[in-house]
């Protein structure tokens, strides 16, 4: 159970093959709720919201991310995280990540602001009360903005099964190469309706969360939105799966699969 929003946030991640029109898939004002579920459980919800600021005297895309604990499962392991980024509205390119989380006891509070032009991150870790700076890799993403940054980027035309496509993704204190393989497409039945969607499997180290490398799955939709709408994983103590449960403000039609 532990680290429930931040496994929905890694899902989420989709691969890109790279396009020239900005911010092609979202807009100002998309929210997303979605439904966790952990076991025949319902564990927590999680939302996604995008929203016009101005940070630092430059325009920026705010994008916060929250989710907390529910029901039954709440009574004995509370959880509640708080995901923020900051992005240019010209181009999905992050200039500050938040990360404030409460997980059964387990805290963590970090600010990363990123220098593009001298490819560093400063984390400052106000738990700890520290600051350190870190060399980061080209294009680099936070784990938020790499879900807008993918989206906007997608393009299907190209998409073959098998296709493994890359992101370079800098989280916490450390450079990430994310692997994601496109396996496919497949019609979802949803409490919206049915969903035409693209079927991918991000790949992940085995650790003492998640029961190996291939145990997670995500689908998005296939159309000019690329918005989530199931994410499955298995991990050491059961299997945890992700449903979109509502949405707005999306920037193109939604459509639904009519048999």
């Amino acid at each position: 159970m532990k680290r429930l929003l931040l496994i929905i946030f890694l899902l989420v991640l989709s691969p890109s093959i790279y396009a020239q029109d900005a911010h092609s898939a979202f807009d100002s004002g998309e929210w997303f709720r979605f439904r966790i579920h952990y076991g025949i459980f319902t564990a927590s919800y999680a939302t996604i919201e995008v929203k016009d600021e101005v940070l630092d005297g430059k325009p920026v895309r705010h994008i916060a991310g929250a989710g907390k604990s529910s029901g039954f499962l709440s009574l004995f392991f509370k959880v509640e995280d708080y995901y923020e980024t900051y992005i240019d509205r010209n181009e999905v390119k992050p200039y500050k990540f938040i990360r404030k989380i409460n997980e059964g006891g387990y805290t963590k509070d970090i600010e990363i602001k990123f220098d593009h032009q001298n490819a560093q991150a400063l984390v400052h870790d106000k738990k700890r009360n520290t600051k350190n700076t870190f060399a980061t890799h080209d294009n680099v993403q936070d784990m938020m903005s790499s879900f807008y940054y993918l989206r906007n980027n997608i393009k299907t035309s190209s998409l073959k099964k098998g296709d493994e496509q890359y992101v370079n993704m800098f989280f916490d204190r450390e450079n990430y190469r994310f692997k994601l393989k496109f396996l496919g497409k497949e019609v979802l039945s949803t409490k919206m309706g049915k969903i035409a969607c693209l079927k991918f499997r991000p790949y992940v180290q085995a650790n003492r969360i998640f029961k190996e490398e291939e145990s997670m799955t995500v689908w998005v939709s296939d159309d000019d939105n690329r918005m989530p709408v199931r994410i499955k994983a298995e991990i050491l103590v059961g299997s945890i799966k992700a449903d979109l449960d509502a949405f707005k403000g999306l920037k193109h039609p939604f459509k639904i699969v009519v048999d």
